[in-house]
């Protein structure tokens, strides 16, 4: 039998062919952001400390900006890697120098270093923002490591201000930081960054003395270092649905406590709502008040109840939820699933006889829908 062997160009895809599909090519660059939740706590430092082992391992690695800010430490990391200089900039009457965005573009390295997110461009910069830079540097395929602190996000602006009495004027929106594909927080304990700043590490010592007294007051820094805390936990969250909903992976697939407490129009309701909160705030997980809505008429009484029951769920800190469905267990079993959450917590009146039994035949089909979850059935006179 004639072997027959394909010869043809049109057979064979080109080199190029070949490493689009082992490679995919890069359609933007990545997006690192390094998170503090206080001057001095380290961020600039652990970011070019990466920039120099990314250079070390053969990458392309320059400086956009960044500000030492009379900081030693800083200032040597910074004298080992590429500078692009900064763009002179005259505003009414003084000179200014700010990151020089046509200047990367043209250098196009594999990675730059951009500083102080939520800095305010000077008036006659290619963009208002600095963040509006960095995603146009990251359109030209270009990774980014830039650096931001927790004050400067702009839905915890009010609560930064509230607690610490400093109005915090440059800010950055929330959905800039949900484009970064890594958010690393830098941490440190506030003792020991008060000890940093004693030492003048962070200020000079007069103004070191000052901050003490005021912004890096403890109570503040612990308060402030909490919101960080928050802010990178809702990132991993978001990073965890995205990566389950990707890989079509099971609703067991949760790292931390979610608990469900299915609401009614009855006032015992808010009995299973008081229980869900100590157990979420025992185990430092979420929780979520659910009412199935299933068609039927309620009276005004009823409907007056059931207001007072969501309310009380978010003075709780419940997310509260409205989902609308003909069958209780198979409405409850979804929102499960969709929130992979851990535990339900369900209400049971003392019935007898067929009551009873549907009762039962609805748990048991919930279980059916959703066996990864553990169920608690408080009974209610």
């Amino acid at each position: 039998m004639a072997t027959k062997i394909a010869n043809s160009t049109t057979e064979r895809a080109t080199p190029e062919e070949w490493l689009e599909k082992v490679a995919p090519e890069k359609r933007k660059g990545l997006f690192k952001i390094f998170l503090g939740y206080a001057p001095g706590v380290g961020k600039t430092y652990n970011m070019l400390s990466e920039a120099i082992r990314r250079r070390e391992r053969g990458e392309d690695v320059v400086i956009g900006i960044v500000e030492t800010h009379g900081r030693a430490r800083v200032a040597e990391l910074a004298a080992q890697l590429e500078f692009v200089p900064r763009r002179r900039m005259e505003f009414r009457g003084t000179i200014f120098e700010e990151m020089d965005v046509d200047a990367i573009l043209a250098r196009s390295p594999q990675v730059v270093l951009i500083d102080e997110l939520a800095h305010t461009n000077v008036e006659g910069s290619r963009h208002r923002k600095r963040y509006e830079d960095v995603l146009t540097i990251l359109d030209a395929k270009i990774d980014i490591l830039s650096t931001i602190n927790i004050q400067h996000i702009e839905s915890v602006t009010a609560t930064v201000q509230s607690l610490t009495g400093v109005t915090v004027r440059e800010t950055v929106p929330d959905w800039v930081l949900r484009k970064a594909d890594e958010v690393v927080m830098v941490d440190l304990t506030p003792e020991a960054l008060q000890t940093r700043l004693r030492r003048g590490d962070v200020y000079p010592s007069d103004r070191a003395e000052r901050a003490l007294t005021h912004f890096f007051r403890r109570g503040n820094l612990i308060a402030l270092r909490e919101l960080a805390l928050q802010h990178v936990t809702r990132a991993v969250d978001r990073s965890l649905d995205e990566y389950v909903a990707k890989k079509k992976l099971g609703s067991h697939w949760a790292v931390h406590e979610r608990v469900v407490v299915c609401i009614s129009s009855s006032p015992a309701a808010q009995e299973l709502i008081a229980r869900g909160a100590r157990m979420a705030e025992a185990t430092g997980g979420d929780l979520f008040a659910l009412h199935i809505d299933t068609g039927q008429d309620r009276s005004e009484d009823e409907n007056r109840t059931l207001a007072g029951n969501k309310r009380f769920a978010i003075d709780l800190h419940a997310e509260v939820a409205e989902v609308k469905g003909t069958s209780i267990p198979l409405a409850i079993a979804e929102f499960v699933r969709e929130k992979r959450a851990t535990q339900v917590i369900l209400g049971r009146s003392a019935v007898r006889g067929l009551r009873k039994y549907l009762y039962y035949w609805a748990v048991q089909r919930l279980l059916q829908n959703a066996p990864f979850v553990d169920v608690h059935i408080i009974t209610q006179e």
